[in-house]
């Protein structure tokens, strides 16, 4: 009885994933909606922000002070971002 338990298991898993893969493939294959101006506008920003953060990761793994790098890191996200931690306007 075990062994057809642990068998149904199995089964239902398996059934379960191909069903996964399956939408996956089928959201990945649609065609998707040019994107607005505004959206690429924002992934761009998103981005350099992104660049501004690992910058400041590795100008603290350098040893440089918090107080430096993040001076940096606001210069680099100046005009993109807001607050003492370069987050994204929204």
């Amino acid at each position: 009885m075990k062994i057809l338990s642990t068998y149904s298991k199995n089964l239902a898993m398996a059934v379960l994933c191909t069903l996964m893969w399956s939408g996956l493939q089928a959201l990945a294959s649609s065609p998707s909606a040019p994107l607005s101006q505004e959206t690429q506008d924002d992934i761009a920003k998103h981005r350099t922000i992104s660049a501004a953060h690992e910058a400041a990761a590795k100008c603290l793994e350098s040893g440089k002070s918090d107080e430096y790098c993040e001076g940096q890191l606001l210069a680099a996200c100046k005009g993109i971002a807001i607050g003492k931690f370069c987050g994204m306007k929204h």
